[in-house]
């Protein structure tokens, strides 16, 4: 219920920007409390009221103290309680009379977030060394293509799918490539990783179709038509997002295979072709078995709410089933599951071929 209602209300917001005939420009800046004065209210919604003088820290108005009237209703998601001290982010409506009104958003949590990832960049740094200053490009490279070419394709309108596969096939290349080098095993990890997940993507679509999936089963698919209407199909982001969900354990075990069958070759080259595949199969069926619970546990983690809550009904196991967002979710793992098991005998196959075939005995 609470996330339907805040679903309203940001639909009421962007109508409201929409209508408003641009009377006002939002920004938004980060402040610090500096007083709060709370009464209690009669209202019948609204129990505390809390009277905020906060310090905008950046943007136009840097240093400038304004009042706020923060009011709370004793709920755990939607209310933003402060205190003295604290860092907050505000959203400060200026109108075309000069007259600006602040509000609080919500806590300032960006520094934490940049502490935490200077804190793994330490660690990849002091355990990796050299390859951790690759794995921190590889990251860089992956954030890059995400960010800032797959989705404003995504929000022009183009195929979600087709972007997907593009931006899946540049992050493979790219990771295994700097991780590994030219090698012969590189482009079996990348020819093993590109089955993997178009498979998985290709599943989930033929799946996906017959059990008549919507992909309105994300929370977000309201907002998203709100904002961009019928620029967006999502059918095609749910297929995009398993194409993306199942890109890193797959390229995992690709490069793994790749890289034991390569390493056993090297240190003895009398193997034959098929006692090479037999032992990338018995180190794909070891890393089989973790791999999938990754895969599952991931998908399990995100929607752990959702289940806890159907469990919490007690409802009706086989409703529960079909139900849009559960099958989603199950679909979702199990296509991705089918891929990453794939893999494994592709990815054999592919490194024997390359390591015994004369015409590519140079790495």
């Amino acid at each position: 219920m609470k996330k339907i209602l805040l679903i309203l209300v940001m639909m009421m917001m962007t109508l409201t920007c929409v209508y408003a005939e641009d009377t006002f420009e939002s920004i938004f800046e980060k402040g610090e409390v500096l007083a709060v004065e709370e009464v209690e209210s009669d209202n019948s919604y609204i129990t505390k009221i809390q009277y905020v003088d906060v310090k905008i820290l950046s943007g136009e108005y840097k240093d400038e103290v304004v009042q706020i009237e923060n009011g709370l209703s004793d709920s755990y998601v939607t209310d933003i309680e402060v205190e003295v001290g604290q860092r907050v982010l505000l959203q400060i409506d200026k109108y075309s009379d000069g007259s600006k009104i602040a509000y609080i958003t919500s806590h300032e949590r960006d520094r934490h977030i940049i502490f935490l990832l200077l804190v793994f960049i330490a660690a990849l740094l002091i355990v990796g060394k050299l390859h951790g200053i690759k794995t921190i490009f590889t990251l860089g490279v992956t954030v890059f293509f995400i960010f800032f070419v797959e989705l404003p394709l995504l929000v022009r309108g183009h195929n979600a799918i087709w972007v997907t596969v593009v931006v899946a096939m540049f992050i493979t290349v790219i990771t295994v490539t700097v991780i590994s080098g030219l090698t012969k095993k590189t482009l079996a990890a990348i020819i093993g990783t590109t089955f993997g997940v178009v498979l998985s993507g290709g599943i989930a679509i033929v799946v996906s179709n017959q059990a008549h999936l919507t992909g309105m089963a994300m929370e977000e698919a309201i907002m998203l038509l709100t904002l961009l209407g019928d620029k967006i199909d999502f059918r095609q982001l749910l297929f995009a997002a398993i194409l993306l969900g199942t890109l890193g354990a797959v390229m995992d075990v690709a490069m793994s295979i790749a890289s034991s069958i390569d390493e056993l070759h090297n240190v003895n080259p009398n193997l034959s072709a098929r006692e090479l595949f037999s032992s990338g199969m018995r180190v794909g069926r070891d890393i089989m078995g973790t791999m999938a619970n990754t895969l599952i546990l991931a998908y399990a983690g995100s929607s752990l709410a959702l289940m806890l809550l159907f469990t919490a009904a007690s409802d009706n196991l086989s409703r529960l089933v079909n139900l849009d967002v559960v099958a989603t979710e199950i679909i979702r793992s199990l296509s991705g599951s089918i891929g990453l098991v794939a893999t494994i005998p592709l990815t054999a196959l592919v490194s024997v071929f390359l390591i015994k075939d004369k015409r590519f005995r140079q790495s």
